[in-house]
């Protein structure tokens, strides 16, 4: 009976895969504290997206989140975290002494293992990264990334494509001390995992451990685990519910059962892991549970969207209102893959998908050029599998007033002065805050969110079930106070109104209200003004131009944030800003008069 060890992924790619990782620590930490007392001594435990949504929604530091997971999980577990190679735990990629910075920190903080890949599978992405890794006294998961294309297309993401990944891994030296085959979106078919991973053993030093990453989203994640193993795979991941199952990887009880009686075994006491599940269901409780994290998607492998990008995606969609769009912007993933150059469809690379598919959606097809896709496609992430779409390169280029580029993003950066640690540490000095390696690379990682944290500034996101909430039925108010979305002439206003004060679309105002019949003061005739609307929902980040100041057309007047990119709110004519009615923090929808021009 041969052993298969498992990581329990429940307490980092579970909570982003079901919950848009918006997870507080200590609501979890009896759970982490039942499968330690199961026998479970293997657990993921942050980076991915984990990192960033713990000051993002959570109003936590992450590196506090990582104490508190050894502290509970004991001083002889394997804990691991996920990194993105030079995007290390973050969308965009960073300079040569913040990916540094990275593996020492995680290793300051209580972390044994890195998981370390490359969305693109460049493998110049990953050497610097995993020496990084090495040098700080991690162990180092190297990473080949998998996925199926959209059916219909060709080129890369077959078993060659990964046996000729892996060889430029070996042939690069880069160090490592197992070798990962991750599928994030969950839709390579069994068939092609038992190739890939059965090529891989024949390449690999005797004895090199091989580890199998999949989602159920599309379905199959048990026959490819399975696959993974008959080819000669010694580890897999798994998870417990509540997080477990639909966009998660599957159940620990699940993958115990379909061992049975093959001459595989999990190799642990499957009713004290019941117990810890029970617990854990307990503790997320009160949590929204997202329908589509419950659910196979029989469409993912047309739209191959990774378990773990699926419900951050749906849950910033919730925040702006617009969940309806779903559908529209899964089905509109298919042409931006095919067109993108068939990067993997994991963090950050099918962020870019989901921003562009948003994009086409929202704006038309490719009449807005999402900047982290555009850069993508004009290679300032790295070498696509494929090249991408010649006219959607000459799109992104004339959008974004860029050219296309070969040059490796860690030269890039690094001649970049507005990144690394030079930069973030003038970023915290100017703020106030205290320049620790911890804050550097908050700041590095988290921008203007990391300074709201670290500021004492930061907002809480984590969605849980209200049971006070009014239901349909409920008695209306008594009292004119409250908070209205007020539609006039097309246009949507946010209004609270508390006795004679209403703050309108986050500008507060004096107000007084007379009966029908009664009189009420005339106001006196408005100057003529522009209203500059927006044209998306999401939230306001920052407020560029203030009222008096002038502008031309084309300048920003202040910058939104929607799905995890910013756009800025531009003057459609010159003039003087008459007005701004709105404040960092608001949340907007489509047509709300953002600011006034005269």
């Amino acid at each position: 009976m041969k052993k298969v060890t498992f990581m329990n992924t429940a307490f980092r790619d579970g909570f982003q895969s079901v919950f848009g990782a918006r997870v507080f620590t200590k609501d979890f930490l009896p759970a982490l504290e039942a499968a330690r007392d199961a026998g479970i001594t293997y657990f993921e435990a942050g980076g991915g997206a984990r990192f960033q949504s713990l000051y993002f929604y959570c109003n936590e530091c992450a590196f506090d989140m990582m104490d508190a997971f050894r502290e509970t999980a004991g001083p002889d577990a394997n804990l691991q975290t996920l990194a993105r190679g030079v995007n290390v735990v973050g969308l965009e990629s960073q300079s040569s002494d913040i990916v540094k910075l990275h593996a020492e920190l995680f290793k300051k903080h209580g972390i044994t293992t890195i998981r370390n890949f490359d969305a693109l599978n460049d493998v110049n992405n990953l050497i610097y990264s995993g020496q990084c890794i090495a040098d700080a006294g991690l162990k180092h998961q190297v990473v080949v990334t998998l996925m199926e294309l959209p059916p219909g297309c060709e080129g890369a993401h077959d078993a060659e494509f990964y046996e000729t990944t892996l060889r430029a891994i070996l042939d690069a030296g880069i160090p490592y001390d197992s070798v990962c085959f991750k599928d994030a979106s969950g839709t390579a078919v069994p068939s092609k995992v038992h190739e890939t991973i059965r090529r891989a053993r024949k390449m690999l030093p005797d004895g090199t451990f091989i580890h199998y990453h999949t989602h159920e989203t599309a379905g199959i994640s048990v026959q490819s685990n399975m696959a993974a193993l008959e080819a000669g795979a010694d580890a897999i991941d798994l998870s417990m519910a509540p997080c477990s199952g639909g966009t998660c990887q599957p159940d620990i009880l699940v993958m115990w059962h379909a061992l049975r009686g093959s001459g595989y075994t999990l190799d642990i006491d499957i009713e004290k892991v019941r117990d810890a599940e029970e617990v854990f269901k307990d503790c997320m409780s009160d949590y929204f549970l997202p329908p589509e994290a419950t659910t196979v998607e029989p469409l993912i492998p047309w739209s191959p969207m990774p378990g773990g990008a699926l419900t951050a995606n749906t849950q910033m969609l919730r925040d702006n209102n617009i969940m309806e769009k779903y559908p529209e912007i899964i089905k509109a993933m298919s042409e931006v893959v095919r067109k993108g150059g068939f990067g993997t469809s994991v963090t950050p690379v099918s962020q870019f998908y989901f921003q562009q598919a948003f994009n086409n959606v929202l704006f038309g097809p490719w009449k807005k050029i999402a900047e982290p896709y555009g850069k993508m496609v004009l290679g300032y992430f790295g070498r696509t599998p494929v090249p991408p779409d010649s006219d959607i390169v000459k799109l992104a280029s004339e959008q974004l007033e860029l050219e296309p580029t070969t040059t490796p993003p860690l030269e890039l950066n690094d001649a970049d002065p507005t990144k690394g640690r030079a930069a973030a540490t003038q970023r915290c000095v100017a703020e106030g805050i205290e320049a620790t390696p911890e804050n550097i690379f908050i700041v590095a990682a988290c921008k203007d969110k990391g300074v709201a944290f670290l500021k004492g500034q930061a907002e809480i996101g984590v969605r849980k079930n209200d049971p006070t909430a009014a239901t349909p039925d409920a008695a209306p108010a008594t009292s004119a106070s409250g908070s209205y979305a007020v539609a006039i002439g097309g246009k949507t206003y946010q209004v609270s109104i508390d006795g004679d004060t209403a703050t309108v679309n986050g500008k507060t105002v004096t107000v007084s209200a007379q009966a029908a019949g009664g009189t009420v003061p005339a106001a006196p005739p408005a100057a003529a003004t522009t209203d500059v609307t927006a044209q998306m929902p999401g939230r306001v980040v920052r407020i560029v131009l203030n009222p008096g100041e002038d502008c031309a057309a084309g300048d920003p007047i202040l910058v939104l944030e929607a799905m995890k990119m910013e756009m800025d709110v531009t003057a459609a004519v010159s003039g003087s800003i008459a007005s701004i009615e709105v404040q960092p923090g608001d949340q907007v929808a489509t047509g709300d008069v953002l600011a006034t021009i005269g």
